[in-house]
């Protein structure tokens, strides 16, 4: 596979597309993997309208081997020379019922190990048993968010709605209209493709409308050691990709 189209708008638009990362054999390995993990503590949040489970890795083990397949290695090494590792991976099912939106924004927080008062790490947070914090803004520039869609998701069930080339302009504040609408995409995507997203890239989701469901494993990957003592909630190096010399 050659995911350079896919790199080059990351980099210019802040998002990319792209089907087939998975099979449907696959996906339906991954949800049967989930549905099998045993459901409890504070990482599993089930709501009529979300069903999550943060640090999903640490939770569900079992689905490392099945979620970083040979493409999912090859994407990631072809987006960058250096080396990437995973720092947070999260389910989201958003249920046919579920009847919420998502306003613009942008992901400024990263989950880490504890909380400690550094320069330049602000915004503290403590959910659902971990911190949270905004990082020095390289971090965020060099995070790479990619969403693995289980379900064919479109404008009509979530699908996420962006703003290109947004995460050129920084972190932008809240009430700010530093944007323009009028350039709005909504990423569809197929069942077993994936969305590519920088997190400084402002992004929404609209209600479910058609009564589908929307079922994303979101993983962020970075290429940063935080400031000491600071570390990483979650750590998870990638293997190599397999190259065959055919």
């Amino acid at each position: 596979m050659n995911y350079e189209r896919n790199k080059i708008e990351l980099e210019e638009n802040g998002f990319s597309v792209l089907a087939d990362l998975y099979s449907d054999k696959e996906i339906s390995g991954i949800i049967a993997c989930i549905e099998n993990a045993e459901q409890d503590g504070n990482s599993f949040m089930k709501t009529k309208d979300l069903f999550a489970i943060r640090q999903l890795i640490k939770n569900v083990p079992e689905l490392s081997d099945l979620l970083f397949n040979e493409k999912l290695i090859e994407l990631i090494s072809e987006l960058s020379e250096s080396e990437y590792f995973l720092t947070k991976a999260i389910y989201f099912d958003k249920p046919r019922e579920s009847n919420w939106f998502v306003a613009y924004h942008q992901d400024l927080s990263i989950s880490v190990d504890q909380k400690t008062e550094l320069e330049n790490y602000t915004n503290w947070t403590f959910k659902k048993g971990q911190y949270g914090v905004q990082p020095p803004i390289e971090v965020l520039e060099d995070t790479i968010t990619i969403r693995i869609h289980l379900d064919k998701t479109d404008k009509n069930n979530g699908a996420l709605k962006v703003i290109p080339k947004s995460h050129l302009k920084g972190i932008i504040r809240a009430e700010s209209k530093d944007w323009n609408l009028e350039n709005e995409f909504i990423c569809e995507v197929e069942k077993g493709g994936a969305m590519l997203m920088k997190p400084l890239t402002l992004h929404a989701s609209n209600r479910t409308t058609n009564g589908k469901k929307r079922r994303v494993i979101h993983l962020e990957f970075n290429k940063h050691n935080l400031t000491k003592p600071l570390n990483w909630l979650e750590h998870y190096g990638i293997k190599k990709p397999a190259h065959n010399n055919v």
